[in-house]
């Protein structure tokens, strides 16, 4: 269900909807048609408190006592909420409550709410966490105030207890001035909790719209900010959104979308290659060439233009190859030779590849392993079928890296000899055990494979995994495809001493 917060808008209704019901509707319709106008997921956020255990009666109509005069005068009852929310999804908006107490828990399941939401305040409140997590309700917590340690708590507490999990960004200053808001730190939290979704909660001025624009650029997946409809007599915090300003709100956030991608790969148009090509030297030969005689680094030159389908400079300086002339070339020709892929180059190409999966996971390798590249049908076939096997340590035990490009995949294999465990370390990967079916694994799974059991695997994003077993032994790999089969294991291994 973590898709559920993909990319959602919370508006929260300012000040507890001022405690009526036909406001509370009115910041409904204004939520409605931003999501239409902007095409967005939209949710409304309710806050419940059963106030007469929440107040303790001694203190009940205190008016010294911060917040609970203002508690006291939004007060709804258990009718007016479901109205709300019978609104809220009329709309097909999603709905959301922060509980602040364990009756109000109960109320939400009640209600119907969609997702629970644990204040800031809540976030060491044990009790209400574990009310809130008994009800198996995706949920999303606030960390104004909270340290590191207090968030590595939560995400442990509530992760494996609930569908869906989510930590909000959120400074409890109202309103909170730039040099307080601390966006790097919610890229922190994207990378130390890559299994959580992670969002924005603001409470920046209302015309402060650089706040969920560098929420977006860090990444952020879902925003929240608190929304009003101002009115003779309701004057809005100095936090809260009016429409026109919500408006602008989740335009700069859409925007900033747009400039930042729709995800982490970059997309290169052919517009963009034209624009690079027109730039580029293309490679010209110096005197006549004649067809069937080789083209040597002597007998060309590098100048602007460079037409399409003619030899680069990077081309051809890169590659190094030995080109053969198809055709009979006179001096000042343009030189149009087909490049070839060498095994060289794609071996090279490969390990840039793993490489940089291994930066990215942040994955040190150390100075003493041996590179192994299986490609069981070549290594021209090897992005669509096969692998990267890192093998750090074979003693009785057994420890590798093995690691997948986006989109490759392994063909079917059992070992007769060892025994494997898969553990996870980062992107995606799904086995195929023939004998209990497919397994989805996502970082931090573990997977035994037994021996005997015939098995594949495949990854979308890529993938880095531990293998651990017992002791590899060179031809313990039996395929199911009778093609690889017949190979020797060195026809389809590359070994690579170092990169």
């Amino acid at each position: 269900m973590g898709e559920l917060f993909d990319r959602l808008y919370i508006f929260e209704m300012a000040n507890n909807h001022e405690g009526s019901v036909a406001h509370g509707l009115k910041i409904i319709d204004v939520v409605a048609n931003l999501a239409k106008k902007h095409q967005i997921k939209a949710a409304v956020k309710l806050q419940l408190r059963e106030l007469e255990t929440f107040i303790h009666p001694d203190y009940k109509q205190r008016e010294d006592i911060k917040h609970i005069k203002r508690f006291e005068s939004a007060r709804l009852n258990f009718q007016d909420f479901e109205e709300l929310v019978e609104a809220i999804h009329h709309h097909h908006l999603i709905s959301v409550a922060t509980p602040f107490d364990e009756s109000s828990v109960a109320n939400c399941q009640k209600l119907g709410i969609q997702i629970l939401k644990l204040a800031s305040c809540s976030a060491t409140d044990w009790p209400l966490m574990t009310a809130m997590a008994e009800v198996k309700k995706p949920i999303i917590a606030s960390t104004g105030g909270l340290g590191i340690s207090d968030i590595d708590h939560l995400v442990s507490f509530f992760y494996k207890r609930v569908p869906a999990f989510a930590l909000m960004h959120c400074v409890s200053i109202y309103p909170t001035p730039n040099d307080r808001i601390h966006m790097n730190f919610l890229g922190k939290m994207i990378r130390r909790y890559p299994y959580v979704k992670v969002g924005y909660s603001g409470h920046e001025s209302p015309e402060n719209r650089m706040g969920v624009m560098a929420a977006v650029a860090k990444g952020a997946q879902l925003l929240e900010r608190h929304i009003g409809v101002p009115a003779a007599d309701i004057k809005l915090n100095r936090y809260s959104l009016d429409p026109d300003q919500a408006d602008h709100w989740v335009s700069a956030a859409e925007e900033m979308r747009e400039i930042c991608g729709g995800d982490d790969h970059k997309f290169i148009g052919e517009d963009e290659i034209v624009s690079l090509r027109e730039l580029q030297r293309g490679v010209y030969v110096k005197q006549q060439v004649k067809q069937g005689t080789p083209i040597l680094d002597d007998d060309v030159f590098f100048a602007m233009p460079c037409a399409e389908g003619q030899l680069t400079s990077g081309e051809f300086g890169q590659l190094r190859a030995k080109f053969i002339a198809t055709q009979d070339y006179v001096p000042g020709a343009a030189l149009y030779e087909k490049t070839e892929q060498d095994s060289i180059r794609m071996v090279r190409e490969i390990v840039h590849d793993t490489k940089g999966l291994l930066y990215e996971a942040g994955i040190e390798l150390g100075k003493d392993y041996q590179i192994e590249i299986s490609h069981h049908y070549g290594l021209s076939k090897f992005r669509e079928m096969g692998c990267v096997l890192i093998n750090l340590i074979n003693r009785e035990y057994c420890y590798k890296l093995l690691i997948m490009l986006p989109g490759q995949k392994h063909p079917p294999h059992l070992h007769q000899q060892k025994e494997e465990t898969f553990y996870l370390l980062w992107g995606d990967i799904t086995v195929n055990l023939r004998d209990s079916g497919e397994v989805s694994m996502k970082p931090g799974d573990r997977l035994l494979i037994h021996r005997g059991i015939l098995h594949d695997f495949m990854t979308k994003s890529g993938a880095i995994v531990a293998e651990i077993s017992t002791h590899s032994i060179v031809g313990d790999s039996y395929y199911e495809n009778k093609e690889i089969a017949r190979l020797d294991s060195i026809q389809r291994k590359t070994f690579v001493e170092s990169w």
